[in-house]
C-alpha cells in the first residue's frame, strides 16, 4: 500500500546531481522553501557512494563448485 499524499520531487545537488525526494507536505506549506531548504541538509555524499556502490560491476566473479 502506498502513502496517498506522498508526493515526489527532484532536487538539484551543488555539482548537478539530481536525486529524488519523496514527502508529504501540509496543505498550504511552501513547496519551494522546503525543496531549498531539503537540498542543502541533503547528505550528497552518501547518497554519490550509495549510487556507485549500486552500480558497481564486479569482474571475474565465477560460480563455486560443490565439492562432495
Amino acid at each position: 500500500m502506498s502513502i496517498p499524499n506522498a508526493r515526489r520531487f527532484k532536487i538539484t545537488g551543488p555539482e548537478g546531481q539530481t536525486a529524488t525526494l519523496v514527502a508529504v507536505l501540509p496543505k498550504g506549506a511552501d513547496v519551494d522553501s522546503y525543496l531549498v531548504d531539503a537540498s542543502k541538509r541533503f547528505d550528497w555524499k552518501a547518497w554519490g557512494d550509495l549510487q556507485q556502490k549500486q552500480f558497481k560491476v564486479r569482474v571475474g566473479q565465477q560460480k563455486q563448485k560443490k565439492s562432495k
